[in-house]
Formats: C-alpha cells, sequence, structure tokens
C-alpha cells in the first residue's frame, strides 16, 4: 500500500505545534435577544485515523483510514510527542457558528467589526490536542423590515446589505429600522491525538 502525506496530516500537524496566540473577550449586551432562527451551527470532521506506527528517530507518525495510510513528521514544537501511542485515534475538525441578535438601541451611525482568536492546548503529559478559535463580530444597522415575508435586512460597516430570514415572527414584532443587530461569526479548528476507546 502507498503511503501518501495527506494535507489533513499537514493541518493536524500545523495545529498541534504552531504558536500560542492572544486570547480577546467580546462584550455582550445585556438585553440582547438571540434570533433563534438565524442560528446555524455545522461540525465537520476533517479526518479521523488510527496510529499505526511511530519513528521515534525522524518523529514520524502514521497514520491509517478507510481511505489509506498518511503520515506526517511532528517538529520539536510538539512537546508531548513520547505520549503518543500506536493505536491511538487522530481527530482534525471544523466548527462553523453564526448567530445574529437583536440589540434595543438606537443605531448612533456606528457599525463595526471585531475579530479575536484563542487558542487551547494540551498540558505537559498529556496527548498532543489543540484547538483554535476565532470569532468575527459585526454590528449591523437595521435598513429594512418585511413582517410579511419575515425578512430583516442589515447593512454591515463594508456597507454590504445582507437580508437574514427570520422563521419565529414574534421576534419581528418589535423590530424596527434604525436599530442595530449583532452578528458572531464562530469558527474553530481542533486537532487531536486521543487514547483508543477501551472495549
Amino acid at each position: 500500500m502507498k503511503i501518501k502525506f495527506a494535507p489533513i496530516a499537514l493541518v493536524a500537524a500545523a495545529l498541534l505545534s504552531g504558536p500560542a496566540l492572544v486570547t480577546a473577550q467580546t462584550p455582550t449586551a445585556a438585553n440582547a435577544v438571540v434570533v433563534d432562527a438565524a442560528v446555524t451551527d455545522n461540525v465537520f470532521q476533517l479526518y479521523e485515523g488510527t496510529v499505526t506506527k511511530i519513528d521515534k528517530k525522524t518523529r514520524t507518525i502514521f497514520f491509517k483510514n478507510n481511505e489509506g495510510e498518511s503520515k506526517f513528521v511532528a517538529g520539536p514544537e510538539i512537546k508531548n510527542f513520547d505520549q503518543i501511542k500506536k493505536g491511538d485515534r487522530l481527530s482534525v475538525t471544523y466548527e462553523l457558528a453564526v448567530a445574529i441578535e437583536l440589540i434595543k438601541t438606537k443605531s448612533d451611525g456606528i457599525r463595526s467589526k471585531v475579530e479575536t482568536s484563542s487558542e487551547v492546548a494540551s498540558k505537559p503529559g498529556e496527548k498532543p490536542t489543540r484547538t483554535i478559535t476565532n470569532t468575527t463580530t459585526i454590528i449591523a444597522d437595521i435598513v429594512a423590515v418585511d413582517r410579511t415575508k419575515k425578512l430583516v435586512s442589515v447593512k454591515g460597516p463594508s456597507g454590504k446589505v445582507t437580508v437574514v430570514t427570520v422563521k419565529n415572527p414574534q421576534l419581528l414584532a418589535d423590530v424596527n429600522v434604525g436599530e442595530q443587530v449583532k452578528v458572531i461569526y464562530f469558527d474553530a479548528m481542533a486537532a487531536s491525538i486521543t487514547a483508543p476507546k477501551k472495549k
């Protein structure tokens, strides 16, 4: 069987060995109302495989799943390399979520965009894991409301107008042009090596 350098294995290597990122907090309005119909949340399994072999001399880890075999070289940045054992599972996932909140305030004419990142990595002695999270918060103006069609049009800091469908008509009862919404885009990439499940 031919061994290949799978792109996802390279993603895993980058995730598990990358530099730390600064954590930032985004304030949440106390009177915000979540528009449940406008929230999406998707988690994608990008790769899942089993450790079949470890070459400690070259720090090469071999993985196998239904699509074949792949490998990557763990650089010196991966401090917990010795915790990786044959039979361990590698999992790489990607999560994407979008939430829209109604903020009951008059627009002050300021629309904004704030991007933050945070990172969580394994502690010394644990198997390598790392999650990188990016959050983008946009404050946008409500420029049109169509209660009959259950549509809200919002304009962000770039001037682009986006139309949001709201399935719950009760959420539109008190929404008016000139108010603002908060749109939160969240995405996270995670890679982890875990011990096999006990049978």
